[in-house]
C-alpha cells in the first residue's frame, strides 16, 4: 500500500471539512481523515452524539479535543445515529493511530443516499488537500 492509498483510501467519500463516510448497505461509519488528524495532533478527547440522534449533513454531530485545539466534526450525510466508537472514551488516541479504522467516530443509518453524491472522492479530497496546503 502506498503512502497516498494509505492517506486517502478509495473506499469511501470525504467533506471539505475533513470527515469520510464508508457505505455499506445503507449504513456509513464516520470518521476523520489521516490529513484531519495530523493537522489536530493528539488526540484526548472525543465528544460524540447519543444512539438514535438525528445528524442533518453539513451540520455540527460532536468535537475533538486535541492538545492544540477543540475542533468540531461535521456530519458527512443526514441520517440516524446508530452508535458512537465507545472505546474512544478510553483510547481516544486512536483517531490517530488508525483513522480509517479503529479509529472511526460512529455508525449512521443513512437517510438520504443522494446527498453522497455531494461528496468528494478520494482523489478529489486529495487535490483539495494539496491545494488547501499551498
Amino acid at each position: 500500500m502506498t503512502d497516498k492509498q494509505a492517506a486517502y483510501p478509495t473506499d469511501r467519500h470525504y467533506t471539505r471539512e475533513h470527515e469520510w463516510i464508508a457505505v455499506q448497505g445503507g449504513v456509513g461509519t464516520v470518521g476523520i481523515t489521516y490529513y484531519a488528524q495530523s493537522e489536530l495532533g493528539d488526540v484526548v478527547f472525543v465528544e460524540l452524539p447519543e444512539k438514535g440522534q438525528a445528524l442533518v449533513a453539513g451540520e455540527e454531530f460532536g468535537t475533538i479535543e486535541s492538545v492544540k485545539a477543540v475542533s468540531e466534526v461535521y456530519a458527512p450525510v443526514s441520517g440516524e445515529v446508530l452508535e458512537g466508537n465507545p472505546s474512544l472514551r478510553e483510547h481516544p488516541e486512536k483517531v490517530n493511530s488508525d483513522p480509517y479504522g479503529e479509529g472511526w467516530l460512529l455508525k449512521v443509518r443513512i437517510g438520504s443516499p443522494k446527498e453522497l453524491e455531494g461528496l468528494l472522492s478520494a482523489e478529489q479530497y486529495h487535490a483539495f488537500v494539496e491545494e488547501e496546503a499551498n
